[in-house]
């Protein structure tokens, strides 16, 4: 009994100790983390929007939040490729971030997940490369779709849902449908324009 004051402040130590070195931690890691994120933002956004130049990707904001992205041939932003956008959805088990280009008529040029932490072998077949392929071959499938009509086969649409993760495959669709919709409206006298 007269130990357990002892084993307190030792416990009291210990975390005192493991909380400052958490803190320090991540201190020193935040912005290696922010600049990758931002990395792979910046490829993802060339990746949806093929053909734009380097620096000609602008971003577009409401409330001080980035709505959507205009990414244009030149870096003098005369003429116009089309828009980009993040859209969010709840997977199996994580939110799946994914970047979706479309040119000025609302068809899709690319899409490209940011990040997800789907079932391995399952959900994250959504970034499978096949053998022989360069680029995912389910995510291939949205090029040449109107993005506010994309669903999967299982839900009468055309996307071939990944086998054993249509939870996922839906995640992404869906969010993808609902991000464009919201988005096309945002453009000026709600349609795309050149």
């Amino acid at each position: 009994m007269k130990d357990i004051p002892q084993f307190a402040a030792i416990l009291c130590l210990v975390a005192l100790i493991a909380a400052a070195s958490l803190s320090w931690i991540n201190e020193i890691t935040e912005p290696k983390i922010a600049s990758q994120e931002m990395k792979a933002l910046n490829e993802g956004l060339q990746a949806v929007l093929p053909g734009a130049s380097k620096g000609s990707i602008v971003p577009v904001k409401k409330a001080g939040n980035i709505s959507y992205y205009i990414g244009y041939h030149d870096p003098e932003q005369r003429k116009r490729i089309g828009y980009a956008f993040e859209a969010s959805g709840d997977g199996y088990s994580s939110t799946i971030r994914t970047l979706v280009g479309v040119d000025t008529t609302g068809t899709i040029l690319a899409i490209h997940v940011l990040s997800q932490q789907e079932t391995p072998g399952l959900g994250t077949r959504c970034q499978e490369i096949r053998p022989g392929e360069s680029h995912p071959w389910w995510q291939a499938q949205f090029k040449g779709l109107n993005a506010s009509d994309v669903r999967v086969d299982k839900d009468g649409g055309i996307i071939e849902s990944i086998t054993g993760a249509t939870i996922t495959s839906r995640a992404i669709t869906n969010a993808i449908a609902e991000k464009a919709t919201a988005v096309m409206q945002e453009l000026p006298s709600g349609k795309q324009t050149e």
